[in-house]
């Protein structure tokens, strides 16, 4: 579907630290976050008038600036030379500001991306780190006012500075600034060394090497849609009771998911799938990191015809983490080793734990977190993560956005519509 543009006005700046970086600073980035370097992080924050009326250009950087540098690796560049492993540049060369304007209020805008997700695309940059790397930004963030005085906060973020929990970190943390009470205030500085990989003691299940061009990002077989479904608390209550109720939302969820898209696929039901989950322990507070468990469930039974139970026990056992073998696999090649993480397998992700409602203006939280990830493989991945409590929606439900081959999005949404009245 070819959406109208109802975005104008736009332009671009660029803030840097505060304080100045230095000439010989460097961030290396860890093989995880190089396995992850075809994929980025879309985000858009819906504000009231209320929130962020009185708040000009100006007094948004503000707290950009003294944000940076406590983060001055996401204000950098990546950096090739010949032969060499890839590292990021912190130069000061800046994060990324766009302005600009919309001509429909937000209310109205709201409404009419329930049936056309692709509009959110409007409000955030979906730029990628292309041949001339050094001059591509890693984090552009989006203004938009919409006509009534709202306005919407656009995050695009490159997956190689970190995973989605630090991305909602990184900004949330702006809004903390903002406020004038920020809760980290350390400097994070720019990582120097890292820890090599040994040799992979098996190929990794969950991931693949795939070969790009110049451009950082997969070059799909299929045309891919985006989609998000809400399930309210009593939806998920009589899901999870489906299961014996002794499976976690995300557990349940995913075995309804996964079952479904079996059930489209037919002979190419996905008997493998991958599992991604917060690895909070191995973070350091404030850090911008990838830390995920990744691994992999099979089934050797018919998807379709089983039990959500059956499935939910397969996932929830999934928990040998395949993260050393990808680290490895990616050390093989000095870190330039092009990696598929989301859709090499149909690829289930708990984002649970994110803080996506963690950002707020004058007290206020945003009245909706729309989320989405470029770079998905053809197989396809559920992104599982909280509703705002308490606002149009039942607490403790769950929004799953789902990226697919867009030839399945219509008929997902169909039987879910039919089966659990879940849209």
């Amino acid at each position: 579907m070819v959406s109208d543009n109802y975005v104008y006005g736009v332009r671009t700046s660029s803030v840097v630290p505060a304080t100045v970086t230095g000439e010989t600073a460097v961030h290396e980035l860890t093989n995880l976050d190089w396995s992850m370097k075809l994929h980025y992080l879309r985000l858009v924050y819906y504000f009231e008038k209320d929130a962020v009326e009185g708040l000009d250009i100006p007094s948004i950087k503000k707290p950009m600036f003294l944000m940076l540098d406590t983060y001055c690796s996401a204000s950098g560049r990546v950096r090739r030379l010949e032969g060499q492993r890839p590292f990021i540049k912190c130069n000061d060369a800046g994060v990324r500001i766009v302005e600009a304007k919309c001509s429909k209020s937000l209310e109205e805008w709201l409404e009419q991306v329930k049936g056309e997700h692709s509009l959110h695309r409007q409000l955030v940059s979906d730029q990628v780190i292309d041949p001339n790397s050094q001059f591509s930004p890693l984090v552009f963030v989006q203004y938009t006012y919409f006509k009534c005085g709202g306005m919407s906060i656009g995050l695009s973020w490159a997956h190689v500075l970190g995973d989605a929990f630090t991305a909602a970190m990184f900004i949330n943390m702006w809004g903390q600034i903002l406020a004038g009470k920020p809760k980290i205030q350390a400097q994070y500085l720019p990582r120097t060394q890292i820890e090599k990989a040994g040799k992979p003691s098996k190929k990794p299940l969950s991931t693949k090497q795939i070969h790009v061009k110049d451009r950082w990002i997969v070059e799909n077989e299929s045309k891919m849609e985006t989609l998000s479904f809400s399930i309210t608390e009593t939806q998920l209550r009589e899901l999870q009771s489906k299961v014996s109720g002794k499976f976690s939302a995300f557990e349940a969820i995913s075995a309804l998911f996964w079952r479904c898209l079996a059930h489209i696929r037919g002979e190419k039901q996905p008997k493998m799938i991958t599992i991604c989950r917060n690895d909070a322990g191995a973070k350091g507070e404030g850090m911008l990191s990838n830390k995920q468990i990744i691994s992999t469930a099979e089934a050797d039974f018919d998807i379709p015809g089983a039990q959500l139970s059956e499935l939910a026990k397969l996932i929830a056992e999934s928990i040998e983490d395949e993260s050393k073998e990808i680290e490895a696999m990616v050390e093989t090649e000095n870190g330039l080793a092009d990696v598929l993480v989301y859709g090499t397998n149909l690829t289930f992700v708990n984002l649970e734990d994110a803080e996506f409602y963690g950002l707020e203006i004058k007290g206020k939280k945003p009245v909706h977190v729309s989320f989405n990830l470029d770079g998905v493989g053809d197989e396809g991945a559920v992104f599982v993560h909280r509703l705002l409590e308490n606002h149009d929606q039942e607490a403790g439900g769950r929004l799953v956005t789902v990226i697919m081959p867009e030839n399945q999005v219509l008929q997902l949404r169909n039987e879910l519509k039919e089966e659990w009245n879940i849209n």
